[in-house]
């Protein structure tokens, strides 16, 4: 057992700040969403915004209402060192308890296939391929999917 796997993962929401810090720290992302834009695209709208941490933050899960209904899970990412430890499906299965609370009937998602790791898990949560955009690089196809949400 690795020392990380020891440690309690907490997945609390979080502050658009913490959003932000944590994802410039996920090395994919290149290029990472200032601050403004997050605050342009979640000001006025329902939305939440997720954090795991083991001892500090390890990754993170942020969305909002896309229309009556439907919420769009928009960014997410684990950063390399807790990648492995359930932390993904962790912040996806916090997700989606919150936004059946909030009385959601379906999340969309938009990935890519430079994304592997993240197509894999939507497909293994039930995710539906819906639609597929393609971009001139494959590698950046937009892959949209759709799941429907259980009442309890």
């Amino acid at each position: 057992m690795t020392e990380l796997s020891e440690k309690k993962l907490v997945i609390r929401e979080a502050s658009i700040e913490e959003l932000v810090r944590v994802n410039g720290q996920i090395e994919e992302f290149g290029d990472p969403y200032p601050i403004a834009e997050l605050r342009r695209r979640l000001d006025g709208r329902t939305h939440l915004g997720l954090v795991a941490e083991l001892d500090s933050i390890v990754g993170f899960k942020v969305g909002y209402e896309l229309e009556k209904g439907v919420f769009y899970s928009w960014l997410g990412g684990v950063l390399r060192n807790a990648r492995g430890h359930g932390v993904a499906q962790a912040l996806l299965d916090a997700q989606e308890a919150w936004a059946v609370e909030q009385g959601y009937d379906e999340i969309k998602v938009k990935s890519r296939n430079t994304h592997a790791a993240m197509l894999r898990l939507l497909l293994r949560n039930d995710y539906l391929i819906t639609d597929v955009v393609p971009q001139d690089d494959p590698m950046q196809n937009r892959i949209w999917f759709s799941k429907k949400l259980a009442r309890p």
